[in-house]
Formats: C-alpha cells, structure tokens, sequence
C-alpha cells in the first residue's frame, strides 16, 4: 500500500512540475506558429511611370514614307528596337552576310597567315576581285576586298581557308548566330548569294553588326576609304575602294554593308554615332533597280527617328530587398533580394509617351522548410507592356521547420532558466 501511495505521489509531483513545461511547449508554438507582428508583408507591388516622368523630352514623328520590306533600328547600348516593321519575318540579305564572314576572321587570330585560292574560290560570279587558282593572299588584306568592295570570290577563299570548305564555314557563322542570340538566321554562303536556306531577319541583322561595331579592326576596315595590298608573290597588285556612301551623307555614320541580288533586293546595315548614343539599322527589300537610292533614304530616315525621338534616361528599379514572414518557421523570417542586381537603374532611350512599369511579384509567406537560393518571385520591368527586364528574387538564406523535438528543448530551457 505505501508503494502505491509513493507512486501516486511522484506522479502528482511529475504533473504539477509539467504544467510549466506544458504551458511553456505551447507558448514556444504559438510564437513560431503565429506571423511576427513587427514583419511588413510585401504583396506584389507596381510603379508605372512615363517617358516624360523620368526626363524625355523628345517624340520625333514617325517616317510614314519607308520603302524597305522590312526594317529596324535599334540602340546598341540597350538593345532596344525603336521602329521596326516585319523585323522578324526571315529574308534573304544578300552581301550584308559579310559582316559575319568578316567578324568570323577578324576572331581567328589568323589575320597574318596567307589564304591560298581554290578554283571554286576564283569561279565566283560577280561582283569579283578576279583571284587565281593557286594565288595566295594575306587573311587581313582581303577582309577590305570583302568590305569595301563586296568580292564574292574573296568571301569564299576566306571562308574554304577557315572552315575548311564553304559549308564547314557556314557552320561556324550559324554557330556565331546562335551565340548572339539570332534564331531565325540561316548561313549557307559566306557572300550571300541567293539560296533559299540562306536567310536572316532586319532584328537580327542588327544584332549581328550591333556586335559587330564593338570590334575596332572591324570599324577600321570598314571606314576605310581606299586600300592597296599585293599577292604573296608581289606579282599582282590591288586597289580596292569604298562603295558605302552613307559615309559621307550622314553626320555620325559609322558604315557598315550594303547588299544586292535579283532575288533580295537592295539591302543595308547601317550605324551611326551622335552625342554618346550609337545607332543600328537595316533594311531589307528596299526596293529594286533602278532604285538603288532608296536604301540610304530609309537609312537617314530610321536614324533621324532614332537620334531625334528618343532620349537615354535612367529607369529606377526600385527596393531591391525584402523581409518576409516564414509560417512554422525557426527564424519567422527571411531575407530575400534580386539576383545579380548590379545597378539600381536601367539607362534606356524613351520617348516622353512610352509607358514604363515596374512589377514586383512576391508570396505574402513563406512556409518552413524554407531554402536559401530558391527563386520566389520576379521583378519586371515592362515598357509599352513588353517585358525588358526579368530579375529574379531568391531568398538568402535556410529556415527550417519547427518540430516537437526543436520545441520541446526550446521549453525545456525556458523552464531551467527562469
């Protein structure tokens, strides 16, 4: 009897000692449980802001008169298209396929070494530098052959030299496409000759030479005016000169190609520079003969456009980091923030009409487990409703779960200590 009596004892003593243990155990759950009260919640948020609000000034008209089939410029330094028109339908480009024929070589780091002439080389129609089977010629001399004056049959020794043959070339230019973004081009000659697997876009074609221009031996070669080399013989010699007029009729013209064949029309890419901001453009289809002026008209045309109805401002990208609360979390927050946010603006040119929104798109809570580095939301940035900009948000850091286990030592402590 005094065994049982000794039983219930200790085990009253053991509930009246639990009872603070308890009381505790449900405190420490309540407190992770329910979202900390000093936490802002961040809904999804959105700032829309003009042109005009963040300093434009500027609205040039736009050209109603353009002749190209399709067009665009486009700002280099943002990648932004200014005015386009079926910029994304495929056409063939004719000789404006040399800037990439040309980019290629300059990358080689082969500009010193002598290219030898096939006969497939010196069989190339018109228009032509009239090389020879078995002549040899210095890489970096015929890459003003190519530019200046658009030799077909430089363009394929040039080619046959760095890619072993013209369809080994052709690959590495739709590999360089790729690499740059362009989806809907399709290389098959080095010199743009009809074929109808050979094909780019006017975007594209911007984003080819807006690339390009970053070269300076590039933009060497093509603002050179006239050029002089020999054979590595030094028994023929060369004069090769300037075909580009849009180099002396616009003030800031940099070059860059022009083109021509029965099947694509009068072609030109174009860049030009005024005040610090630099200009791309192209134009495709732009007419026949004897229309051959109608592609400079349209180039004067889309870079007026350009240089006069945009002006470069800074777009603010806003609060870049955020708290946010974690439901049945050990830390009840986490951090989150951009991911590779370098800058707190975007420099973009704008018109004082264009529309700018700023979309931050984040849960209001988080749920435990919790691990740092997942994307939970996205900030974009949208002008005239396109998507510009993507950035992701993750979180920056781990919170676990809260368990019995993590609990009950959390109370157990609270009772030792207090």
């Amino acid at each position: 009897m005094q065994k049982i009596i000794s039983i219930l004892l200790l085990g009253f003593c053991i509930f009246l000692l639990a009872q603070p243990l308890k009381r505790t155990l449900k405190e420490q759950e309540n407190r992770f449980l329910t979202p900390n009260p000093s936490v802002t919640i961040q809904p999804a948020t959105q700032v829309r802001l003009t042109g005009a609000q963040l300093g434009s000034k500027v609205a040039a008209s736009t050209p109603s008169a353009l002749y190209a089939k399709a067009y665009c410029v486009m700002d280099t330094a943002s990648g932004r298209l200014l005015l386009s028109k079926n910029e994304q339908e495929p056409m063939p480009m004719a000789s404006t396929t040399k800037i990439m024929t040309c980019i290629l070589a300059l990358e080689s780091d082969r500009l010193d070494e002598f290219v030898p002439v096939s006969s497939y080389a010196a069989s190339m129609p018109d228009v032509q530098l009239n090389i020879r089977e078995g002549e040899k010629y210095r890489l970096r001399d015929l890459l003003y052959s190519l530019m200046l004056e658009s030799h077909n049959d430089t363009a394929v020794a040039i080619a046959e030299y760095l890619g072993g043959s013209v369809k080994g070339f052709a690959d590495k230019m739709n590999e360089k496409a790729r690499e740059l973004g362009c989806e809907s081009t399709s290389f098959v000659t080095p010199n743009g000759l009809d074929d109808e697997k050979h094909y780019t876009t006017a975007k594209e074609l911007c984003m080819i030479s807006a690339y390009a221009i970053q070269n300076e031996d590039f933009l060497k070669i093509i603002q050179t005016p006239q050029y002089q080399f020999q054979d590595q013989s030094g028994k023929r010699s060369f004069n090769v000169n300037n075909h580009d007029a849009f180099l002396g009729m616009y003030d800031g013209a940099i070059g860059i190609k022009t083109g021509f064949t029965a099947n694509a029309g009068y072609c030109f890419c174009g860049a030009a520079k005024r005040k610090g901001r630099t200009l791309v453009s192209a134009v495709l289809a732009c007419g026949w003969p004897p229309h051959k002026t109608y592609k400079w008209s349209d180039t004067k045309q889309l870079m007026d456009y350009g240089f006069e109805g945009f002006q470069t401002c800074d777009i603010p990208l806003g609060q870049d980091t955020f708290n946010l609360p974690v439901e049945n979390g050990r830390q009840h927050t986490v951090l989150v923030s951009a991911l590779s946010k370098d800058t707190d603006s975007v420099p973009m040119p704008l018109r004082i009409d264009d529309v700018i929104e700023l979309k931050t798109s984040l849960p209001e809570k988080l749920t435990a487990p919790v691990r740092g580095g997942d994307i939970i939301g996205y900030k974009e940035l949208l002008l005239n409703g396109e998507i510009l900009e993507r950035i992701p948000l993750c979180t920056q850091q781990d919170d676990a779960s809260v368990d019995f286990p993590y609990l009950f030592r959390h109370a157990l402590k609270s009772v030792v200590f207090s």
